[in-house]
C-alpha cells in the first residue's frame, strides 16, 4: 500500500538544490556558525545558532497534501497559527525563499518566491522533556507549570462537544485504521498479536459503551501530537509542533491526549513525569476516569505510532528500515500492556 505519491525527477533536482543551500551558514540572514539538518517525515528542519527554519516537503497522503506551493504555503501558517496558542514567543512567521534576477537562491530576500519555511526561535535542546527523561535530570517545578500550561490550554480551548454515539464511532474507526494498516503483509507485523490486540479494544468498547461516550462532551480542540519531545520545561515552559494538518485530529478528550504523553513517557523511562500531567488535570476539573480508560486510551495511541513508524517502510528512500520495523514492534508490545491493564 502506498501512502505517498513520490515528487518527480525535477522537484526532486529542486528540492536537491534548496537542502543543499539551506544547510550552509552563509544563506542566512542571521549570522550563525553552524547549520544542523535535521530530516522529519514529512519537512527538513535547519537549526542556525539563534532559529530553527522548516521546509515542508512536497509529498501527498490520503491525509495530507503538500504537493504545491500554495499548499505548503497555507500549511506553514496553519503551523504558526496553531502553535502561537502553546509557545506565542517561539513562531516567528513564514518567510520566502526566493530566487533573484541572476537565479540565485536567497531567504528572506526580493524576488521569485519558490518556496515557504516556518521561522521558530530555536530552543534549547537540553530543555525538551524527552532529553531531559534521558539525563535523568527532569526538573519538576517546570514539569508542573508546563502541566498547568497545558491545563490552562485545554479550559480556553472552545469545547467540541460530541454526541456520544459519534464519539465511539470515532474510536472504533481510529482502531480499525490501525489494524487494517498493521496487518499489511509487507510490514511483517506479526497478525495473530495485532488481531488479539484489536478484538481486546473493541471488547472494551462493547464492554463500556457509556464510559466512553460520556468523554464526548469533553473533546476539544487539542495539540494533536502531544509527545516529550515537543514539552521544552524553559523556565516558562512551551509546547511545540502541534497537529497542524487536520483539524478532525486534533478533535480529542483532554485525558485521551494526556494519557498519550503518559505512555511516551513510561516508554522513555519516566513514568512519573506523564502521571504529573494526568493528575494536574484531575485535580484542577474533578474529572478523575479509570485506570482501564486511560489505559484503553494509551492502547490505541501505542497502534497509532506502530502505524506512522511502519509507514515509513512504504518510502522507497527511507534509510534504517530496521529502525521502523522494531519501532512498530516496540509499540505493538506497548499495546498488548495496556490490554492486560484493561482487561
Amino acid at each position: 500500500m502506498t501512502r505517498s505519491r513520490s515528487p518527480g525527477s525535477s522537484v526532486n533536482t529542486r528540492l536537491a538544490a534548496q537542502i543543499a543551500f539551506l544547510s550552509r551558514p552563509e544563506s542566512y540572514p542571521d549570522t550563525t556558525a553552524s547549520v544542523t539538518v535535521r530530516e522529519t517525515h514529512m519537512s527538513w528542519v535547519f537549526l542556525t545558532d539563534r532559529f530553527a527554519y522548516k521546509l515542508k516537503k512536497p509529498v501527498r497522503y490520503p491525509f495530507l497534501d503538500l504537493s504545491t506551493l500554495e499548499r505548503r504555503r497555507h500549511n506553514c501558517e496553519e503551523e504558526v497559527r496553531l502553535n502561537r496558542r502553546l509557545a506565542p514567543d517561539v513562531y516567528l512567521g513564514v518567510v520566502a525563499l526566493v530566487r533573484d534576477s541572476a537565479g540565485r537562491l536567497m531567504l528572506e530576500g526580493a524576488g521569485e518566491t519558490v518556496e515557504w519555511l516556518v521561522k521558530m526561535r530555536r530552543l534549547p535542546d537540553e530543555c525538551m522533556l524527552d532529553r531531559a527523561i534521558a539525563a535523568r535530570s527532569v526538573p519538576v517545578d517546570r514539569l508542573a507549570r508546563g502541566a498547568c500550561l497545558l491545563l490552562d490550554f485545554y479550559g480556553r480551548t472552545p469545547v467540541m462537544a460530541l454526541e456520544a454515539e459519534a464519539y465511539r464511532r470515532r474510536i472504533g474507526d481510529r482502531l480499525e485504521t490501525s489494524c487494517a494498516a498493521l496487518m499489511q503483509p509487507q510490514y511483517g507485523l506479526p497478525g495473530a498479536r495485532v488481531q488479539a490486540v484489536c478484538a481486546a479494544q473493541r471488547a472494551f468498547i462493547a464492554r463500556h459503551p457509556d464510559m466512553i461516550g460520556a468523554r464526548a462532551a469533553r473533546v476539544c480542540e487539542a495539540h494533536g501530537d502531544l509527545r516529550p519531545e515537543h514539552v521544552c520545561l524553559l523556565p516558562e515552559p512551551v509546547i511545540i509542533d502541534c497537529l497542524e494538518f487536520n483539524r478532525d485530529f486534533r478533535l480529542l478528550d483532554p485525558v485521551d491526549e494526556l494519557s498519550f504523553l503518559a505512555l511516551e513517557c513510561e516508554r522513555l523511562g519516566d513514568p512519573g513525569a506523564g502521571q504529573v500531567f494526568l493528575d494536574t488535570w484531575s485535580n484542577a476539573t474533578h474529572d478523575a476516569p479509570s485506570g482501564g480508560l486511560i489505559a484503553f486510551y494509551q492502547s490505541l495511541w501505542a497502534m497509532l505510532r506502530a502505524r506512522l513508524s511502519a509507514w515509513h517502510l512504504d518510502d522507497p528512500t527511507v534509510s534504517a528500515r530496521a529502525k521502523w520495523i522494531a519501532l512498530s514492534l516496540d509499540y505493538l508490545v506497548l499495546a498488548e500492556t495496556r490490554v492486560r491493564r484493561f482487561t
